[in-house]
């Protein structure tokens, strides 16, 4: 299968490349330098001209862009994400609980999910929450971690936030198989799902499993119980690859 994964300069993109590729795909990426993805025309003519398989659009862009990609391929995966809900009304969010964002991330990737499902019968949107990668540079929870323990002398962590997570290796194989065998509609991809860890307690089950000496010290700050739940497809458990 030749697949199109957009964003592979970003954190999962290149995850779910290596993925592919160890399963005997061959990937190609969107090279901005090269296609303007505002150039309607020369954009059209490109991607006809890679006759892909599939398209996997991980990437930032407009929603036109995520519609332009969804209207002419019908084997395409979008990732979406947990923030297309707010915290009021609180969570767990199933896949058919109207989408509430507030904030401009939330109600971009809203903009790119009607644009997808105005353009096809057929995508498959998948909403994913905070990944964690011993390695991975970007939007990665462990890294993130790491940062707010260099800058402030520890990690605030809200006991009354459930977030929506998952490793980043997990979510990859769960994509790549989307990809491999489409199943149309919205998906939540959250290993946290079923057993709703508070943050306080995930930072410390990383501190531990990555040999961290974070002083992880629990609040209430933030108030949300941001699970993602309902839908086909599933991922394992933080359970699997952390010890509660």
């Amino acid at each position: 299968m030749k697949i199109l994964i957009t964003g592979l300069n970003g954190t999962l993109a290149p995850r779910l490349a290596e993925a592919a590729r160890a399963a005997g795909h061959q990937v190609i990426a969107w090279d901005r330098a090269t296609v303007n993805p505002d150039d309607e025309a020369l954009s059209a003519a490109w991607l006809a001209a890679q006759a892909v398989d599939a398209v996997a659009h991980l990437g930032m862009g407009s929603a036109r862009f995520a519609g332009f990609l969804a209207e002419r391929c019908h084997n395409l995966l979008f990732t979406s994400t947990a923030m297309v809900f707010d915290h009021k009304p609180d969570g767990p969010h199933d896949v058919a609980d109207d989408r509430t964002a507030r904030d401009d991330y939330g109600r971009y990737k809203i903009d790119c999910e009607n644009a997808i499902l105005l353009a096809s019968e057929t995508p498959v949107i998948a909403r994913i929450g905070w990944q964690i990668d011993p390695t991975q540079p970007g939007n990665n929870m462990l890294m993130a971690l790491d940062g707010w323990q260099q800058r402030e002398g520890r990690v605030a962590a809200s006991r009354a936030w459930t977030p929506a997570c998952s490793f980043m290796s997990d979510t990859a194989a769960a994509l790549l198989a989307l990809i491999e065998r489409p199943l149309p509609g919205v998906h939540h991809l959250d290993s946290n799902a079923a057993e709703a860890w508070r943050f306080d307690e995930l930072a410390r089950a990383l501190a531990r499993r990555f040999g961290r000496d974070w002083r992880v010290e629990a609040n209430e700050d933030y108030h949300h119980d941001q699970r993602l739940v309902g839908g086909p497809s599933g991922l394992p458990p933080l359970s699997a690859r952390l010890d509660r």
